[in-house]
Order: structure tokens, then C-alpha cells, then sequence
């Protein structure tokens, strides 16, 4: 029987979306250094268009993407997107391979999403995310600009990504957040207070890197343990253990593999003991005290 990301329960974006908790992150469909094309084209296409057959209906790209690869992918294999929420994010530029560089000027926020609405082939981005604070621009300079993304429907729902619990009350004060993407997995969980702050308000958490769990996948380790009782492969245990982790807990788990994604999908088949969780979640504390 074909596993389904239904399995991992439902969530409603801005109290208006709803999805389904373990969505898939769009990002390793790119060339090597997230730059260009990548090397099996055909493969990423496959991939694409098995998400909604695994009942996967959030999407999170990104116009940094390859760049504009990751969007014009998307575009060819499932558009016009029925039933499936396309995410996609601005505020970063591409010189190069693995070369990030901040943008968070309002007119090339601005001007970006408009091209990421020509790019997915749609009106409206229903889900629009400001890859980075840049500190080079006045924070509120950029908020405003995502004021006017919504103010004239060029995006129906606003989030952030990679900020701190301030950050996300000064945003909150000029729009309403729906969502905020950080780095969180097992073994990285420097914004736990980010992802309760999340939950006390209603507002999705989206992990990026959620498989990843470092020492604590070491063989005999009590992640391997645990993963072996289940039938399952470590980073399996680590995404089953983030969507128990809180309600609110989005995961974008990203590959550019169809074996990879529908083994990602089977962990929504796995549910962790109350033991078993906090079991790994004292692991990880411990190993991370100095």
C-alpha cells in the first residue's frame, strides 16, 4: 500500500489554507550549488509530478532557486496546481553556485515576486515568504514592502524565514505572519523557542533540514535504536519525531529522487511513543550541554 502525507495530520495556513503537515521543499531540484539545471531533468519531473499521488499538497520553492529553476520546474510539471499550495520566498540573490547574497530592498522585493507570478504561471502566490531580514535595509522598510505584496493581492498570505520571536512581533505589527520557515531538526534546535511561540499564536512551522540528526543517527545510538524498532531508516525517525514535535510543525523534507521522496512520505506512517519522543529529545539536549 502506497504511504500518503495525509498520515501526518492536516494544518490550516492563516487559519484559511488547509495542508497537510509533511510537504516537500523544492530547493535540491537545481544544479549542484542549488545553481542551474539539474543533472537528471526528467528525474526532478518525475518527482514533481508524484507529490500530489502521495498526497503531498505544499510546495516550498523559492526564486534563489537555481535560480528561477526550482519555479520554472514546478511550473511545467504541475501546473495549474489544483489542490496543492505553492510556497515560494524572496530576499536573496544568486552571483553564483552556493553563493548567497541578501536583497531585501523593497523594489526588488517587489519585482521578484512579481517575476516568481510569471514564472509558476499564476495571479497570485497564496503563500509568499521574505527569505531573510536584510540588515543592510530598515526592517520595516521590507515589511512594508510585504504590506503592499498583500495590500494589492500580488500574495494572499505573508511568512518569514530564519528570525528570532522579536523579529516576528515587529513583522506582526505591520501584517499578519502565517508562517515562519528556520532551520530546526533533532540534532539543530537553536529556534525551539520560535516553534512555541509558533504554536501559542497558530502559525505554521516550517523546519527546512528536517532529516538531518547528526551524532544522535551514529550506529547503536539511540536514534538507530529507535529506527530499528520501527522498521525504518533514522531520518525517518528524525521527521516522525518533528511532526510529534508540535501541531503547528510543517516539514519540508526536499530530494530530487522519487525513491527518496516516497521513502520521506512512509515516516508520516510512523507514530512515536511518548517514551520514544522524549527519550530523544532529552538525547539531544544532553549532547548539546556543554
Amino acid at each position: 500500500m502506497t504511504s500518503n502525507a495525509a498520515k501526518s495530520g492536516s494544518f490550516k495556513i492563516a487559519g484559511d489554507i488547509e495542508v497537510h503537515r509533511l510537504g516537500y521543499g523544492a530547493m535540491r531540484i537545481t544544479g549542484e550549488g542549488i545553481w542551474g539545471e539539474p543533472r537528471d531533468r526528467a528525474e526532478c519531473l518525475r518527482t514533481l509530478k508524484r507529490l500530489p499521488e502521495l498526497g503531498i499538497n505544499l510546495i516550498d520553492t523559492a526564486n534563489s532557486y537555481g535560480p528561477d529553476v526550482s519555479e520554472q520546474l514546478i511550473h511545467e510539471a504541475l501546473n495549474p496546481y489544483a489542490g496543492l499550495l505553492i510556497a515560494t520566498k524572496a530576499g536573496l540573490e544568486r552571483p553564483g553556485p552556493n553563493n548567497w547574497t541578501l536583497n531585501g530592498r523593497p523594489d526588488y522585493l517587489i519585482e521578484e515576486t512579481r517575476k516568481s507570478l510569471k514564472k509558476l504561471g499564476i495571479e497570485q502566490i497564496s503563500l509568499w515568504q521574505l527569505h531573510r531580514i536584510d540588515p543592510k535595509v530598515p526592517a520595516a522598510e521590507q515589511f512594508d514592502a510585504v504590506k503592499f505584496l498583500l495590500d494589492n493581492k500580488l500574495i494572499k498570505h505573508a511568512g518569514l524565514s530564519e528570525v528570532s520571536v522579536k523579529d516576528i512581533e515587529a513583522a506582526s505589527k505591520v501584517f499578519d505572519v502565517a508562517t515562519v520557515q528556520n532551520r530546526y531538526n533533532l540534532a539543530d534546535r537553536g529556534s525551539e523557542d520560535v516553534v512555541n511561540y509558533c504554536e501559542k499564536k497558530g502559525i505554521g512551522f516550517i523546519p527546512w533540514y528536517p532529516l538531518a540528526s547528526g551524532d544522535l543517527a551514529k550506529p547503536g545510538s539511540l536514534l538507530d535504536q529507535i529506527a530499528t524498532r520501527h522498521g525504518a531508516a533514522p531520518s525517518q525517525i528524525a521527521l516522525a519525531w518533528a511532526l510529534k514535535r508540535s501541531p503547528v510543525m510543517l516539514p519540508i523534507p526536499g530530494t530530487s529522487q522519487m525513491k527518496h521522496l516516497e521513502e520521506n512520505v512512509a515516516a508520516a506512517e510512523i507514530v512515536l511513543s511518548d517514551s520514544e519522543f522524549q527519550e530523544l529529545d532529552r538525547a539531544d539536549r544532553s549532547r548539546s550541554s556543554p
